[in-house]
């Protein structure tokens, strides 16, 4: 039985996908991963003995470590690069039976913060990518959510009130913006390998390559297109953008899904009754009232939506506090706050995957709630037609005399307020300037909708790589990997 941190507390990122790409078996994986590929590196470039990198490769499976003894012996040295080197170069060392001198290839002229910043790197990309497939699954499903229900009638609220006739297409559309500009956002994000030596003069490599074609930057290029990261200009040990960028790109997504969770809390209320999560055994169930259809994949997805943004902040204030060349503890601050970000990210994105795929949607409620505020609800347009044809009255302009009426109608019990704003609006407006036809058509919903379908069209035709229906399946059960065990494995696709 496993005493490490399998996700009782934290739901929303309990899930063997997650665990997978970001638990601490991926992390000393994708350690590994950045130290054998430096060694084959290093081999081609001549600076190691041939066939030392299959030694390291071989010497560098995730299942010859003990993870939990690492992490403990990590407080030595305050980052897991160092002991986990020191058990790499015994493997090494036992393998290496034909004497080829393979240690040297072992971490020649890297620092540990190199190789834990490169390593991160690595877990983030391979965790983007399978975000960004589950984004792109919401993203399809949202956009035919919007195309399906582009005239289907709803009241647009505001501070809590009912505001004006609305759309289910527009609401859908608007969620699939917000997510889709996101995750664009998202993609645009570089992730550097960092190579920088002790102090980042890169004076070791400089020693090593002394004699050969390649420079330090020549070396550190090829490792990037090893391991499928952005090459950069010098090293950034110091300089944390490439960290915050990502905090704050995996912010912006949680961001967005956070705010379609909200919305379908509340529209799934027994009292509102507009929408309802997607039904399955065992989900939403209470402890104690046996009726409960509790919508608890929106609740997990909010509440990775709160977490988020203070673990973009921490990855901000470690980076205003990277003193020196090697930061005293903000370094170090850095990493809990990036894998859950990372985290929360993929189990939200996961949840919400299920929820736009399944979401019930009732029309009917939509309508019933957009008729409790009756004509009232279309005072807007109705000003904006008919106030230009009222002559002045008692001092009072045309809008004057409307907003009068409205003042007279909310007076009138809830039940009797539709009937009370049509009479006192006809009594208002003489049927020489407003015919009945006219009058009727202003308090028909489906006239006041301004742009709504065409707001709609030029969202989703603005973002048609996530409009269409290339993501992959929902359930991808099936193709939940092993947690990676070499380099291999890594620059592999996570989703199999």
């Amino acid at each position: 039985m496993s005493n490490g941190d399998v996700g009782l507390l934290t739901p929303v990122s309990a899930s063997p996908l997650v665990a997978a790409l970001t638990g601490d078996r991926a992390v000393l994986a994708a350690i590994l991963a950045v130290e054998a590929g430096w060694a084959s590196v290093l081999e081609k470039a001549g600076l190691a003995p041939a066939g030392s990198a299959a030694v390291v490769a071989a010497a560098a499976e995730v299942d010859r470590y003990d993870v939990a003894g690492i992490a403990v012996r990590a407080q030595g040295g305050a980052n897991p690069v160092i002991p986990l080197l020191a058990d790499l170069r015994a493997e090494v060392k036992a393998l290496d039976t034909d004497g080829l001198g393979a240690l040297r290839a072992v971490h020649t002229s890297l620092t540990s913060q190199d190789v834990l910043d490169s390593a991160l790197m690595l877990l983030a990309r391979n965790a983007v990518r399978a975000l960004l497939a589950d984004v792109r699954g919401i993203t399809t499903a949202l956009a035919a959510s919007a195309e399906q229900h582009a005239d289907t009638l709803c009241v647009g609220r505001s501070l809590t009130q009912h505001s004006l006739p609305f759309t289910f297409g527009l609401k859908a559309a608007q969620w699939f913006h917000g997510l889709a500009a996101a995750a664009r956002r998202l993609e645009a994000v570089e992730l550097p390998l960092q190579t920088g030596g002790a102090a980042g003069t890169l004076a070791a490599a400089t020693v090593l390559t002394q004699g050969s074609v390649d420079t330090p930057f020549d070396l550190s290029g090829n490792l990037a297109a090893q391991l499928g990261l952005a090459a950069a200009p010098g090293p950034w040990h110091t300089n944390r953008l490439a960290v915050t960028s990502l905090g704050d790109a995996l912010a912006g997504v949680t961001d967005a899904l956070g705010k379609i969770a909200s919305d379908v809390l509340f529209l799934s209320r027994p009292e509102v009754g507009e929408l309802a999560e997607p039904r399955a055994a065992g989900r939403g169930v209470s402890s104690a009232m046996p009726q409960k259809q509790n919508p608890v994949l929106s609740v997990l997805v909010r509440s990775a939506a709160l977490q988020a943004p203070n673990l973009a902040a921490q990855l901000h204030l470690a980076a205003a506090n990277f003193n020196d060349e090697r930061p005293d503890g903000a370094w170090h601050s850095e990493w809990p706050a990036f894998r859950q970000l990372l985290r929360l990210a993929l189990g939200a994105a996961g949840h919400l995957r299920e929820l736009a795929d399944g979401l019930q949607v009732f029309p009917d409620a939509m309508r019933r709630n957009l008729e409790l505020s009756g004509p009232l609800l279309l005072s807007e347009g109705v000003s904006a037609a008919v106030a230009p044809l009222l002559d002045e009255r008692d001092g009072r302009n045309g809008k004057q005399q409307l907003q009068d009426v409205v003042d007279r109608t909310l007076q009138a019990p809830p039940a009797e307020q539709s009937g009370t704003y049509r009479r006192l609006l006809r009594e208002a407006v003489p049927a020489s300037a407003l015919s009945d036809e006219r009058l009727e058509e202003l308090l028909d919903p489906a006239s006041y909708l301004g742009q709504s379908a065409e707001i709609s069209r030029r969202i989703l035709a603005a973002y048609p790589d996530f409009a269409g229906g290339d993501a992959p399946p929902a359930d991808a059960s099936q193709n939940i990997p092993a947690a990676p065990t070499t380099a291999t494995d890594l620059n592999g696709d996570p989703r199999g």
